[in-house]
């Protein structure tokens, strides 16, 4: 089958729908799919097959480009390539040349929901005044999931926010899915990782997060003063690992001090994705306390890599965090939230177990699992679809 992905931001952007946007991707391939991403030029971009770079202006919203929708790089490629089936990430911009090509060429189109906007309308003021008037966000994306052939949600919790809006189209879940290689990183490299991170500490701690309001960091960090000063009493110490970038970076850094926290920080920076497995590995406990998520592929990349979670209880992350299984779920209380993290470590009996059910939580949404049910939905607004066995299949046999 030939699929287009389009989408609003990808690499070198470093966010959750390129990864997911890459892994189903190439998941599909795999399969036998001509799978091409349709994605925005950047100055620092690399040339990879299958990616066609449409133009962008040079300005941004939150440091992605703003795509150029009015290029006639779309329609001239799907009509060229031959392409079957629109899979559309974003509701606004590239969203509305899909459903213009939808309409005019007859190619159904799948939209995934990926991101509640808002809770980032604060990145467009005018916007976020005009939503709090008119709701005009929510009535938008109403409209949008109503004109195309299915909706996919990415957890089915979700699923269940989207079907309270009454839309009259099918809604899919379709999670993120996680690449075969995520859960057997090089123990090697990790524990070198773990060694200059760690240094004289008892316990390392990882979040991977844009470091921005939405993330809810500064909460993360008055739990985490709260646990400073409980393992004192015990004698223990902790360093915690920050990856990632973004807006709220030196305000972060600043509360940090006032905490009392900077010697217990280290803000890494980005880190490339294909190198996030092994920081995931080299550290005992993932933390996270975004309100934002629709999924958190970053919370099933940490259990891919055995590591409870400790979460403030969400929507789309309390679809993966099994309360008192694979990690703890907490209110956004910082003293309970930070509870949650010393019950973890106190009793090793219940760490390995949740370290466990956290590596199998993970396995079921291996990429290669979610390339077969995104099959399976596109079967359902296509017809038949000819696939090829992957390795997986054949060694499932």
């Amino acid at each position: 089958m030939k699929i287009a992905m389009f989408t609003n931001n990808y690499k070198p952007y470093i966010g959750g729908v390129p990864i997911s946007i890459e892994h189903l991707a190439q998941a599909l391939r795999n399969r036998g799919h001509q799978v091409y991403v349709f994605a925005p030029t950047y100055k620092e971009q690399e040339e990879e097959a299958y990616v066609i770079r449409y133009p962008s202006f040079p300005v941004s919203i939150a440091k992605a480009p703003v795509p150029d929708v009015l290029t006639r790089v779309f329609e001239k490629k799907v009509k060229e390539l031959g392409i079957e089936l629109i899979h559309v990430h974003h509701p606004a911009i590239v969203g509305n040349v899909a459903l213009y090509l939808k309409k005019k060429y007859k190619i159904p189109v799948v939209f995934t929901y990926h991101t509640r906007y808002e809770q980032y309308l604060y990145y467009v003021k005018p916007l976020e005044r005009m939503e709090r008037r008119t709701g005009i966000i929510e009535k938008y994306l109403a409209y949008f999931c109503k004109k195309c052939d299915m909706v996919a949600a990415p957890t089915p919790g979700i699923k269940d926010y989207l079907s309270q809006k009454h839309m009259d189209v099918p809604i899919r879940v379709l999670p993120t899915g996680i690449p075969e290689d995520c859960f057997l990183p090089d123990q090697g490299r990790a524990e070198k990782l773990r060694g200059d991170y760690k240094g004289a500490a008892d316990y390392l701690f990882v979040t991977v997060s844009r470091l921005a309001r939405e993330k809810n960091l500064l909460f993360q960090l008055e739990g985490l003063a709260i646990l400073k000063e409980k393992l004192k009493e015990q004698g223990k110490t902790f360093r915690h690992m920050m990856i990632g970038e973004g807006p709220q970076g030196k305000e972060l850094l600043e509360y940090a001090k006032k905490l009392g926290l900077r010697e217990n920080l280290i803000f890494t920076g980005n880190i490339p994705n294909q190198e996030m497995k092994y920081y995931q590995a080299a550290a005992d406990v993932f933390l996270f306390t975004s309100k934002s998520e629709t999924q958190g592929i970053v919370v099933l990349e940490a259990m891919a890599a055995k590591n409870p979670v400790v979460a403030v209880n969400a929507t789309g992350v309390r679809d993966v965090v099994k309360d008192g299984e694979n990690g703890f779920l907490s209110r956004e209380i910082a003293g309970e939230w930070a509870e949650c993290v010393l019950r973890l470590l106190e009793d090793p009996g219940q760490y390995r177990r949740m370290s466990r059910e956290a590596y199998q939580t993970a396995l079921s949404y291996s990429e290669a699992t979610v390339a077969k049910t995104a099959e399976k939905y596109y079967q359902e607004i296509c017809g038949p679809i000819s696939t090829k066995p992957s390795i997986y299949d054949i060694l499932s046999v």
